[in-house]
This record gives structure tokens, C-alpha cells and sequence, in this order.
């Protein structure tokens, strides 16, 4: 049987396409195509991928405690920064596994990172957050005292001077060195937003596991304005001169500032792990990913003074946790419902009206049914690994999609899924508060970590994790992890 000329040409491109590696968007979204290649591998957890004004990927290590500068055309790899010196516990594959009593890793390490708008304009200035003291384990706790039970570490936010010359980054000034942390729930998300004509820099910090698992004495603080924890901190970009030595960090006009130097933006978070600005209709609006404990993953809009309502509302204030707690440690560790330091949580909707300023997420994944939550809380009390699991997203870095290049894509989130492997795109409406549509891409058995975009929007770039498993309840173990350590450059083809 003879094809016509057009059937022939058809099957040449498709023959074509799939011989030359090119993905479609899970089977969703056939007409756009990627162009995949790896730039690099085995990275030591590389955490946070920006692609920088000089069209550079800047990348830093999770375990390694390094950063570095990637020419995404030849994969040649700068190191700007060794802090392996600069923290208090040895290389994580020298501890022994923390059930023993050892030192432990921290969830992280060397997280968040954040360029200067202006870094090759006058401003040349790297912001980093990495764990660099581990103070010690604590078994028991009452759930009062904050330093009660669990994994406890050190975090700081330090500002660096990148040299372009030299390649290097220098000239450290700390911003912060008290924030409490963890090993589960650390978030340490960095990210620069700029508000009536000012920058400043914001930090995620999670609970820090408090309420769970080893943590599971733990307080959990996410709704006490006195604690760092479960909160995202605003801060200078720069020190203010006219204020106080120990204030000059800290903006004036944050909403909790009365009195006392306080860096709280807004509170009741849980896990935030993604944090990203877009620029709508003149304004940027700041966006954060969250976990939910066991359905509800988040994205928020940060909004000042808001309240995000962990552990007594769980994704949206819509019931489905009405009679549960937010968490659940192993049987008998702890009296008391589901065994946890979390607190029951007798109705949502009421605990929404009652919380100052409470603010829903603009997206919930996987909202689950009361009754199915039950059943997995059971399962996972009792230790039936197999009933207790879930549907989780797992979402970690976002990134915005402003460009023009890809017109479906315009004004979209890019957030990355650790549990499930895949970009996902949420097409956002006019005015940045609605999500109108829902898209997956890359699906393939990696922990996406992170997510950048090329200044022209032609190029998605992804980061993964080297490890296999995270602590506590973000654990997983994929049975056929691939391109671990990685970085990913998806290339539009039209």
C-alpha cells in the first residue's frame, strides 16, 4: 500500500522525534516539544539552580557545601565556594545513621541562595543560609520547651561578594546566625522580591519536624510569633545604617517589628521548600511551595502579616482534617492523639475564621477525604507501611514562567516534584491569585530539586538529588533513581 506524500512526511518527523530524544509533556500537551541533555552529574545534592545575568547556572551543594558557576553550553564547572570549614559536622558520609545516637545530617545543609538583582551592575552581592552547628539530641520532651526533643542545628544567612575577576565569592557578613534547625523541615529557601522600589531577601523556615518522628517531643511553633520556626523571615538586602547594630537587617516596617527586632513576615507554615516572585501588572507577587503532612501540598502567595495556618488548618480550610492532628509519630511514643506533639485539630473552617489574617492557598494537591485520612494516620500508627501511603506531590523549587516564547506557558508556576518526578505547570489567571490550568512534563524516576529558566525562556533547567532518601516524613526510596546529581536543560523546539 502506497502512503501519500503528507502520511510519509508525518511518519518521517515522528520517526525523527523519537530518535532524537525529544520529549512531549507527559502525553498532555503533545504539540510542544523539549530537547533533553544532561550538562553535568553527580553533583553532591545541588539544592538551588539560577540562571544568572552573566547566562550562567549558579548552583550550590546541599552536602557539598560548594557553590558553583556552570556554562550551560560546554558543562565547564567553576567552584566560586568551599564552606566545608565553616560548620561544626563532618562530611555526611562519615556520620553514622543517627538511630544509633551518632551525629546526624541536618535536612540540607548548605540551602538557600539568592543573586542581587544588580550583581554585575554595582550590587555584587550572594546570599547564602547553610546549617553549621549541630548542638545536640534530646530524646524526651513535654512539648513545652523549645529545646525539648528531637535533632537540634544552627542555621545562618551570610551576604558575599562575588569577584568577578577572580571567579570567587569573599568578604562574608553574617545577616543572621541564631535560626533554629533540624533535621526534617528546615525549608531554606532564599529568595529577593522587590517591594515600592526596595529589595529584600526572604527566607523559608519550616517547623522543623517538630511534632513527629524523632522530633516527636519536639514544641511545634509554627503559630508563636517568639519562634523563627515555621515562619518565612523578611530582611535587608543591605545593613540599614540608621538603625541599631543588631536591627540593621531587620526592615522597620516588617508587621511583627514592635519593640523588639523581629524578621517574621508571615507564620504557620509547615515545610516550604519553594519561594519565587512574578512580575503582574507592575507588581511582584511572591510565591512559596509547601508539604502537607499526608495530602494538601501548598502553594502559597506570602502576603505581610498573613497567617497560613499550620497545624490547625491543613491545605485549604475545607473540613478534611476535622477530628485529626497534622502529624503522627510511632505507636506509644507519646500520649495523646495519633501520639503526636501536634494539636487536634477539632474543625478547620473554625480555625480559619478564629486565626488573624488567615489566607488559604491559591492550589491544594491531592486534597484527601476525612475518611481516608483515618485510614492512612492507622496505617501508619500501626507501622502498615503498605495501607499508610499516600499521594503526595512532594513540591520543592518554583520557578515563573514570564516569557512570550511559549505563549501557553506565560505567567505560569514551574514547581518541581520530589516524590512524583515531574515538573508541573499551573497556568495562572490575569491577576496571579487563581490557578486556571494544570500541566506535568519530565516525567522520569529522579527527585526534582530545583527549576530555572533561560532569560529568553527558551531553555527549562532542573536540578535532582543525588540521595535517594530524605529524613522523617519526606523519606522515599525510589527503586530505580537515575541521573542523580544532575542538571537537566530542556530546549523548546516549535
Amino acid at each position: 500500500m502506497l502512503f501519500p506524500i503528507c502520511s510519509l512526511r508525518f511518519v518521517t518527523i515522528c520517526l525523527s522525534l523519537l530518535l532524537s530524544g525529544l520529549f512531549s509533556a507527559s502525553g498532555q500537551d503533545v504539540d510542544k516539544q523539549f530537547e533533553r541533555k544532561i550538562i553535568a552529574k553527580g553533583l553532591s545534592d545541588p539544592w538551588n539552580i539560577i540562571y544568572g545575568p552573566d547566562d550562567h547556572l549558579w548552583i550550590n551543594e546541599a552536602k557539598g557545601y560548594r557553590v558553583l558557576k556552570v556554562n550551560p553550553a560546554n558543562g565547564k564547572m567553576d567552584v566560586l565556594l568551599d564552606l566545608n570549614s565553616e560548620k561544626t559536622f563532618p562530611r555526611y558520609d562519615t556520620l553514622n545513621d543517627s538511630k544509633d545516637g551518632k551525629k546526624p545530617w541536618p535536612q540540607g545543609g548548605l540551602m538557600g541562595m539568592a543573586l542581587h538583582p544588580a550583581l554585575l551592575s554595582g550590587k555584587p552581592y550572594v546570599y547564602l543560609a547553610y546549617v553549621y552547628d549541630f548542638e545536640g539530641k534530646k530524646s524526651t520532651g513535654d512539648g513545652h520547651d523549645p529545646r525539648d526533643g528531637g535533632f537540634h542545628f544552627k542555621t545562618k544567612i551570610v551576604r558575599y561578594t562575588y569577584e568577578k575577576d577572580s571567579n570567587k565569592l569573599h568578604d562574608a557578613l553574617t545577616i543572621c546566625d541564631s535560626i533554629s534547625s533540624s533535621n526534617d523541615h528546615n525549608g531554606g529557601r532564599l529568595a529577593i522580591s522587590s517591594m515600592d522600589g526596595k529589595e529584600y531577601l526572604f527566607y523559608l523556615i519550616g517547623d522543623l519536624g517538630a511534632g513527629q518522628f524523632t522530633n516527636a517531643g519536639r514544641a511545634n511553633h509554627a503559630q508563636d510569633l517568639r519562634y523563627y520556626e515555621g515562619k518565612i523571615l523578611r530582611f535587608n538586602t543591605e545593613p540599614d545604617k540608621s538603625a541599631q547594630t543588631a536591627d540593621q537587617w531587620i526592615p522597620k516596617d516588617n508587621p511583627f517589628h514592635s519593640g523588639s527586632s523581629n524578621a517574621v513576615w508571615s507564620l504557620g507554615h509547615r515545610n516550604p521548600q519553594g519561594l519565587a516572585t512574578m512580575k503582574i501588572n507592575g507588581k511582584e507577587i511572591l510565591y512559596s511551595s509547601e508539604h502537607g503532612p499526608f495530602s494538601d501540598d501548598e502553594i502559597n502567595i506570602i502576603k505581610k502579616g498573613r497567617n497560613y495556618g499550620h497545624p490547625l488548618v491543613i491545605g485549604y480550610a475545607d473540613g478534611n482534617y476535622n477530628g485529626l492532628a497534622a502529624g503522627v509519630t510511632e505507636k506509644d511514643s507519646l500520649p495523646g492523639i495519633w501520639n503526636t506533639a501536634y494539636p487536634l485539630i477539632e474543625n478547620e473552617q473554625l480555625n480559619a475564621k478564629k486565626l488573624k489574617n488567615y489566607e488559604n492557598p491559591v492550589k491544594s494537591f491531592n486534597a484527601t477525604e476525612n475518611s481516608r485520612l483515618k485510614e492512612v494516620l492507622e496505617a501508619s500508627r500501626s507501622g502498615d507501611e503498605k495501607k499508610a501511603e499516600w499521594e503526595s506531590v512532594a513540591p520543592s523549587g518554583i520557578a515563573a514562567y514570564t516569557s512570550d516564547l511559549i505563549p501557553e506557558w506565560k505567567n505560569s508556576l514551574l514547581v518541581t516534584s520530589l516524590k512524583q518526578g515531574k515538573l508541573i505547570r499551573l497556568k495562572l489567571n490575569a491577576a496571579g491569585d487563581k490557578v486556571t490550568d494544570e500541566k506535568e512534563y519530565f516525567k522520569a524516576p529522579v527527585r526534582y530539586r530545583d527549576v530555572a529558566v533561560s532569560r529568553d525562556g527558551r531553555k527549562i533547567y532542573l536540578v535532582t538529588d543525588n540521595s535517594a532518601v530524605t529524613s522523617g516524613p519526606t523519606q522515599e526510596k525510589p527503586k530505580d533513581i537515575s541521573d542523580q546529581g544532575a542538571i537537566i536543560e530542556f530546549t523548546y523546539v516549535p
